[in-house]
């Protein structure tokens, strides 16, 4: 295990960016590919596309649902075999849908077990990221996350030309093998320990922040356990005891509100854009470029947006530069029902996938940031878990409003008003936190006032300054000759 004083920033860290770039590939990106399965299942089954959407819908909710079980497999046995546990699941899910006999069978092989497989393999992957990187966090998440819109743009023709020549079991069987490249990911996440990570006992119980009541368990633990005196210098790492601390901070629990709000956002778009397109009159054929469009330029805005936010002049403002993102993201649903052509409708999909692109890439740079990172697997457990639900349940409010109101207008009024909610509550937060942060200095900053109070026969005299220890020596020889008089 490698041991390092702070994030290298290079050296293996790279071929821990090329490992998540893989994984992302094998888990978003083929997670996107499964909706050209739909029209073969619901020709094969004989179901309406309610039903089978249902199996898309159960592989994400999957993923972000058991985002807290990769995290914790990780943090309490390694990485590694998380991420290689992950794909023999996500592979074996594959394998048996080759084999469905029916939509129920789909749900849980496909939707179900794959999404837990790749629950055990995203976020760790991402968290060893971060582990490795400080410097050039934001680019190294840029090219790691850019593999969800590279491998969705090489996977689709792919996989298309996998069901024209084997049908839809021999493609599933095809990239059934082709997720077990998870078990190669997992293989090159080499675990490293940072100082931060752990302390050695004496430097553990020496922390302020460390309750008295469990300095006092642990002494008790170094006066009573053999094996732990044999192993002074042994790191105990404080999130072992305090793991999911994090879960009380003010700051993260912001977060999470705003994720939520985003995660609503941004959900229905990819799913209700092309429909839209083509109820205004434009044609199949320039629907899917807009499709196209959002995933090339998203890949564009995770390197971009990541090497910018990593130079001096805005590293400091990457808060600003999220929140500016997901409003941007905002902004544009809400213009998005004026935009009635194809002309229109193209700098939409350029603008919206840059900025979707952006601020998916600092996700986990803001999570570092506010819970640091030796709690940044936990933490992206949580985030990515609480993404679930608004996945699952987004997309079928959007159907409903425009089937109840006849437009697409509500469902992306309400997306763009989610998403500016959020980059809203972030900023509101951050603002009240450096209101309270400069009243505490001023506080602090003033020296104490000191109040002396003497007589002089029946007349007491009260004053009040910034008085120094020799004032105050002068003040105590001039009260005691009064008194002596």
């Amino acid at each position: 295990r490698a041991r390092h004083t702070g994030p290298p920033d290079g050296g293996w860290g790279w071929m821990i960016v090329a490992g998540c770039f893989l994984v992302t590939i094998c888990t978003r990106a083929v997670t996107r590919c499964i909706s050209i399965f739909f029209v073969e299942f619901q020709a094969y089954f004989g179901q309406d596309y309610a039903r089978t959407a249902w199996i898309h819908s159960i592989v994400d909710c999957a993923t972000m649902l058991c985002a807290p079980l990769g995290s914790l497999i990780s943090n309490h046995v390694s990485c590694q075999v998380g991420i290689m546990l992950g794909g023999l699941l996500a592979s074996t899910g594959l394998i048996l849908s080759s084999f469905a006999t029916c939509l129920e069978h789909l749900y849980l092989s496909l939707g179900v077990l794959t999404g837990l497989g790749f629950a055990l393999c995203y976020s760790p992957a991402i968290a060893m990221v971060g582990k490795y990187f400080n410097k050039r966090k934001a680019l190294a998440y840029g090219i790691a996350m850019s593999g969800s819109g590279i491998g969705t743009f090489i996977l689709a023709p792919v996989v298309q030309l996998l069901i024209e020549q084997f049908s839809w079991r021999g493609a599933l069987l095809i990239l059934g093998g082709f997720v077990l490249n998870l078990c190669v990911c997992g293989a090159l996440m080499r675990p490293i320990s940072l100082k931060e990570d752990c302390k050695t006992a004496p430097e553990f119980l020496e922390q302020d922040y460390v309750p008295e009541t469990e300095k006092q368990d642990l002494k008790q633990m170094f006066i009573c356990s053999p094996l732990i005196k044999l192993w002074p210098h042994e790191c105990f790492c404080y999130c072992s005891w305090k793991e999911y601390d994090f879960l009380l901070m003010p700051g993260f629990m912001v977060l999470a509100v705003s994720v939520l709000f985003m995660a609503y956002g941004c959900s229905p778009l990819f799913v209700y854009l092309v429909p839209y397109a083509l109820s205004v009159g434009v044609s199949h054929h320039q629907a899917a470029f807009l499709m196209s469009i959002l995933g090339v330029i998203d890949i564009i805005g995770n390197i971009t947006f990541g090497w910018l936010t990593d130079r001096r002049c805005l590293k400091k403002h990457r808060y600003f530069c999220y929140l500016f993102a997901v409003g941007m993201d905002g902004l544009c649903c809400l213009f998005l029902p004026v935009l009635q052509s194809f002309p229109l409708l193209v700098p939409f999909s350029f603008t919206f996938g840059y900025f979707d692109g952006a601020y998916v890439t600092l996700i986990p740079v803001m999570t570092a940031d506010v819970v640091g990172t030796s709690l940044l697997s936990s933490a992206l457990g949580v985030v990515y878990f609480l993404h679930a639900i608004p996945y699952l349940v987004s997309p079928p409010v959007a159907g409903w409003l425009v089937d109840t109101t006849g437009s697409y207008t509500a469902s992306f009024l309400l997306c763009g008003f989610s998403m500016i909610f959020s980059s809203a509550l972030l900023c509101f937060a951050r603002l009240a936190k450096k209101i309270k942060r400069t009243h505490l200095r001023s506080l602090t900053g003033n020296t104490a006032l000191k109040q002396h109070i003497w007589t002089n026969g029946a007349i007491a005299y009260s004053v009040t300054a910034e008085l120094d220890q020799k004032d105050v020596e002068f003040l105590a020889v001039d009260t005691n000759s009064f008194s002596n008089r």
